[in-house]
């Protein structure tokens, strides 16, 4: 866990030095593989998509440690499959690019970047703050999440499993579509409720635990695989448009989209350094024990 701290650490830090770094991984082989894969359909496709290209990163990770410099070689690879895993673009650098905008115009052209699955992002706080807690979990949170618990293995896991799920442009068969919609919903599960109590902890709790409990009183059993995290958009929302009364008796206004985007990203920075606190007290404490 030492490890996977430290690379992290060095992946988050390579990011703000050199954003462009997240622009850099194509995934035009995994394009070509699911297209060979054609004349197959279902569970079937979806599981040999994505199990031996993690099978091959499993391969890769043992034959790594055998070598003299395997633990270097090892630290290198991890930290090259988390750069490949965060994207398609820095999370960061795109919400630069909104606040840096020069009109509204242009700033809602740049807040599309947010939508990874094309659905377009209206320019208004409630949806904004939307749009932004959903990147973070797909672009940053998620990916940290598996590769903490499984790896680069898992890292690379989650990636392929949401490009497979989310991407139009890929050319599925309709049950292979659907179960690939499922494995996405499923990786984004977790790491989706961590984010939404971590926002709670960070952010305004009793709006953001309300709308929550809302959302899971009205899902459907099965809502952990056949939706996405549709809590974490409620709980984004119901962040930004509650009205909190400030120490002189006043509301905070709450209906300016760019000072809600900075308003979020203060708290989704907060949320960042939780995560990785959390994780060194774990590494602490497995040394001290």
């Amino acid at each position: 866990m030492a490890i996977r701290l430290l690379v992290v650490l060095l992946a988050l830090g390579l990011l703000h030095l050199a954003p462009q770094l997240a622009r850099w991984r194509g995934d035009g082989w995994f394009r070509r593989w699911v297209a060979q894969l054609g004349d197959t359909s279902g569970a079937a496709r979806v599981a040999v998509i994505l199990l031996l290209p993690t099978a091959l990163c499993v391969l890769v990770v043992w034959m790594l440690g055998w070598s003299p410099l395997g633990e270097l070689l090892r630290l290198l690879f991890a930290l090259a499959a988390l750069l490949y895993c965060f994207g398609p673009r820095e999370f960061e650098a795109d919400l630069e690019a909104i606040l840096r905008a020069p009109d509204d115009a242009s700033r809602e052209a740049a807040a599309q970047a947010l939508a990874d699955d094309g659905n377009p992002v209206a320019w208004n706080a409630p949806a904004l703050g939307e749009a932004v807690a959903y990147a973070a979990l797909r672009r940053r949170f998620a990916v940290l999440f598996w590769f903490f618990l499984l790896g680069p293995v898992g890292a690379l896991l989650y990636r392929l499993g949401q490009t497979l799920g989310r991407d139009d442009s890929l050319h599925l068969d309709p049950p292979t579509r659907r179960i690939a919609g499922h494995v996405a919903n499923v990786l984004d599960w977790l790491p989706a409720q961590l984010l939404t109590f971590t926002l709670a902890v960070v952010g305004h709790w009793d709006a953001v635990i309300d709308a929550w409990r809302r959302w899971h009183s009205r899902s459907a059993p099965t809502s952990w695989y056949s939706s996405g995290p549709g809590f974490l958009g409620a709980a984004a929302k119901a962040d930004v448009v509650i009205d909190i009364e400030a120490g002189d008796g006043y509301a905070e206004e709450h209906s300016d989209p760019l000072g809600e985007l900075r308003r979020l990203r203060g708290a989704l920075l907060r949320a960042l350094l939780a995560w990785l606190s959390v994780v060194a007290l774990v590494v602490i404490g497995s040394w001290l024990g």
